[in-house]
């Protein structure tokens, strides 16, 4: 073998015996680098499995009063049952931790379920819209543009109030009902308010996601593989869940990750509006509601429950900028 010949077989070798990496692993191997995003998933990791736990972990259940000990400090042990107040109590006596941390199930949950059902609903009318064009396209599009021109704010107050106040305008079925009871440790009844500021938070949240996948399909309609399917006599239906949304669903990943933050705000918005979930069902909203006239006195109360709204929205905003970098194939392996 001469020496000008050596360099090529020995590229050559190396190329057929390196391993061929999965997507998934690139993608994983580029978030990664992000260190930010790293922490941001270890931070929601341990959040999402104290709320997974709430029942085992709290000390006290969630509505328990302890006549007479209002404001406890933080570490007082309750000399009857010798339970310690990690957080110490509320101006009622509950346990502060205890109800934070069922708290953050029920907000959890409450973000979680409208991310999934927006996404759901703006995947499925921005593929339809993109795909078929023409006068589908026109008319779902100037809706979505005519909704988002409306105050959002605004619209969430309109819609919560009477969703939460007339139970006959949406009849929610009751094994919803108990099965988002089951998910967010609560009774039939007080998981309809819950399910109620989902339904608000997924209507009105899926816009962005319609726009971003028309966007995605129309630029994926012209493709090569689209037209060979159409040749293949492959349905409408069946490029457009097996070719159009797999392949479209980049940025719609990110941005669900960047929505699950803005819905936590926004449910904590309008609990702290009473517009919301409303006391004794605890969530980050309320319970920060309830310390507005005592936050003079004790500037620490609205700490406790606006910090893990403040770290979980953070730490989303976060995994979705390593996300978007992790996703983008534009970016060096």
């Amino acid at each position: 073998m001469s020496a000008t010949n050596a360099p090529v077989e020995l590229l050559s070798a190396e190329a057929i015996t390196t391993p061929e990496e999965s997507p998934w692993k690139i993608v994983f191997r580029r978030f990664r680098r992000h260190k930010l995003a790293m922490i941001s998933l270890a931070v929601m990791a341990l959040i999402f499995s104290a709320s997974l736990f709430a029942k085992q972990i709290s000390p006290f259940e969630p509505s328990e009063l302890t006549v007479g000990n209002y404001f406890l400090p933080f570490g007082s042990v309750q000399e009857s049952t010798g339970r310690v107040h990690i957080l110490g109590t509320d101006n009622i006596g509950r346990d502060y931790f205890s109800r934070l941390i069922h708290a953050g199930r029920i907000s959890l949950s409450v973000a979680m379920f409208a991310v999934l059902i927006s996404t759901v609903i703006g995947v499925a009318v921005g593929a339809y819209s993109g795909y078929y064009g023409g006068w589908v396209d026109s008319l779902l599009m100037r809706f979505v543009e005519f909704l988002l021109t409306i105050p959002f704010l605004p619209l969430l107050l309109i819609l919560s109030s009477m969703l939460l106040r007339n139970e006959n305008l949406i009849p929610i079925p009751e094994p919803v009902l108990n099965i988002a009871g089951r998910i967010m440790l609560l009774n039939a009844r007080d998981a309809r308010q819950a399910v109620v500021i989902i339904i608000v938070l997924a209507g009105t949240g899926w816009l962005t996601a319609a726009r971003l996948m028309r966007g995605m399909v129309l630029s994926l309609r012209g493709q090569v593989f689209t037209e060979a399917a159409q040749a293949m006599g492959a349905s409408n239906a069946r490029i457009i869940f097996t070719h159009m949304i797999p392949n479209a669903m980049a940025p719609i990943i990110v941005q669900a990750t960047l929505d699950l933050a803005g819905y936590i705000i926004a449910e904590a918005a309008l609990s702290f509006l009473g517009f919301g979930i409303q006391d004794p069902i605890p969530t980050w909203g309320n319970m920060l509601s309830a310390t507005q006239q005592f936050m003079f006195d004790r500037p620490w109360l609205p700490l406790i429950p606006g910090f893990p709204i403040f770290l979980c929205s953070l730490a989303f905003n976060f995994i979705g900028d390593g996300l978007r970098d992790a996703l983008d194939p534009r970016l060096k392996l």
